[in-house]
């Protein structure tokens, strides 16, 4: 790693260290930092647990236990400047042992994570947002063999990259990151390297090849909702269209929750949500960069008063400074998958979506035209990722 030294035109190296000469510790340093940032790893994963020892007749303990996108347990071993010889047996044993934990069990661990660290979020609402799914029944979670390893070391001894490689060959998923620590001045830097697989062959590592009961029982769930939403989409398209509401013209039914449609301020769609227990019509501020969608939000809330005024309710103005993008809410509580109610579901969403339009659309087309002409806007961080 270098230093670039713009103004003399050289680069100067960083040097490199070990985590025992900075003082960094595996718990206290190196643990902490992968749970606030678990994306470091190269992907976005949930940490549902750390110190995890919830393992009948053994008092050992795993550090992080975490799930990814497919619903995956993802078990994440730390070590600091050596791997050890016993890295890869220890994280077999944890993997077999979690293997076979239940959807319930899950939610179980990860609501007691959320009550230890985080003031008692609800991990159903968590993970379903995580999950992008609306209802907890869909998620599958911890499903046949797609149980994940990741190794995090600053060096693998060759028994355990040799072992590893074996491993991956054979079908078990896992991943070895070298963490580099460097110094210069008074900062510290880390480096964090995916080394095995590399990245360009990621596809080598084999999927899964079996179901459990579980996973083919949720499947049908997600396959009965998606052919409820699709249906309830047509319906709902359909009437827009008898009822000349133009925004959607353009969308096709969809088997998602959710339906998009363009506002005239790039990537902060009108959505219209359709759930087992409520429907919503929202403004979602959804741009690459987090910077961008809070100033946004912050020139909307500007004119709250205006807005709830035209509407006629209060929304529900939901930044979620801790996420990229940010909402704006009506929503309205339904059985949306009893047939019956859906026409009145569909008087309900074209009503509010036009007067959602009529109170919005001045203050994003004025948005809109002030990102063209100024170069203001620019200017705001921009956060997207590669």
């Amino acid at each position: 790693m270098f230093k670039v030294d713009i103004e003399k035109n050289r680069i100067y190296p960083v040097p490199k260290k070990k985590f025992c000469d900075l003082g960094f510790r595996e718990r206290l340093n190196l643990q902490e930092w992968l749970v606030h940032q678990s994306d470091a790893l190269g992907e976005d994963i949930l940490i549902i647990q750390k110190e995890f020892d919830g393992f009948d007749d053994t008092r050992e303990r795993l550090d992080l236990l975490a799930i990814d996108k497919k619903g995956n347990l993802v078990v994440i071993e730390n070590k600091l400047d050596d791997s050890g010889k016993d890295l890869v047996w220890q994280a077999l044993k944890y993997t077999a042992y979690i293997s076979g934990l239940t959807k319930s069990q899950i939610l179980d661990i990860y609501q007691q994570y959320l009550n230890r660290y985080e003031s008692g979020n609800s991990a159903i609402d968590k993970i379903c947002e995580f999950l992008d799914v609306d209802d907890i029944d869909e998620a599958i979670l911890n499903a046949g063999t797609g149980q994940r390893i990741m190794f995090i070391a600053a060096n693998f001894r060759k028994e355990v990259t040799a072992t590893v490689l074996w491993l991956i060959g054979r079908g078990i998923r896992l991943q070895c990151f070298k963490v580099t620590p460097y110094a210069f001045n008074n900062d510290a830097f880390i480096d964090i390297d995916q080394i095995i697989p590399p990245p360009e062959a990621a596809d080598y590592m084999i999927g899964i090849t079996s179901k459990e009961i579980e996973e083919v029982n949720v499947q049908g769930v997600q396959s009965e909702r998606h052919k409820i939403r699709f249906d309830f989409w047509s319906l709902l398209l359909s009437s827009f269209k008898e009822r000349n509401i133009t925004l959607f013209s353009n969308i096709s039914p969809s088997k998602d929750h959710w339906l998009n449609a363009g506002s005239g301020l790039n990537s902060c769609p009108y959505s219209l949500i359709f759930g087992k227990r409520e429907v919503r019509v929202e403004i979602s501020l959804n741009r690459s960069s987090q910077q961008q969608n809070k100033w946004l939000f912050d020139k909307l809330y500007e004119d709250k008063d205006e807005i709830e005024n035209i509407i006629g309710q209060n929304l529900d103005w939901k930044k979620m400074e801790d996420k990229r993008s940010s909402r704006i809410v009506l929503s309205h509580p339904f059985d949306g998958y009893n047939k019956d109610e859906w026409q009145n579901i569909i008087e309900w969403l074209a009503s509010t979506l036009l007067t959602f339009q009529r109170a919005f659309q001045p203050h994003l087309d004025e948005l809109a035209r002030l990102i063209r002409v100024t170069p203001f806007f620019d200017n705001i961080e921009n956060d997207e990722e590669p």
